[in-house]
């Protein structure tokens, strides 16, 4: 049986990744559920996002929710904020 997949974006236009669109939509809902809430570093959304779904998934997290968030912020679904250190939040 063929997987569903989903080509991601990127913000800078480079390549995108051909992923499953079950994991995408995974680690989608989970960086938006997570930053709906809080600003966060890039450090501090990737533990986050480790900690949510640490039970939940088997494979590379990092790498995925790596992907997934430069595919919504090419999106523009979520944003980087000019701070120090730099953060993530829902695009407004």
């Amino acid at each position: 049986m063929n997987e569903e997949k989903i080509l991601t974006k990127h913000p800078q236009g480079k390549n995108g990744k051909n992923i499953n669109k079950q994991t995408y939509n995974l680690f989608k809902d989970a960086l938006l559920k997570i930053l709906s809430n809080y600003e966060l570093t890039h450090g501090e959304l990737m533990k986050q996002i480790n900690l949510k779904l640490k039970d939940k998934f088997s494979g590379s997290i990092s790498w995925y929710a790596e992907t997934v968030k430069l595919d919504l912020e090419a999106r523009k679904i979520i944003e980087r904020i000019d701070s120090k250190p730099q953060k993530y939040r829902l695009k407004q």
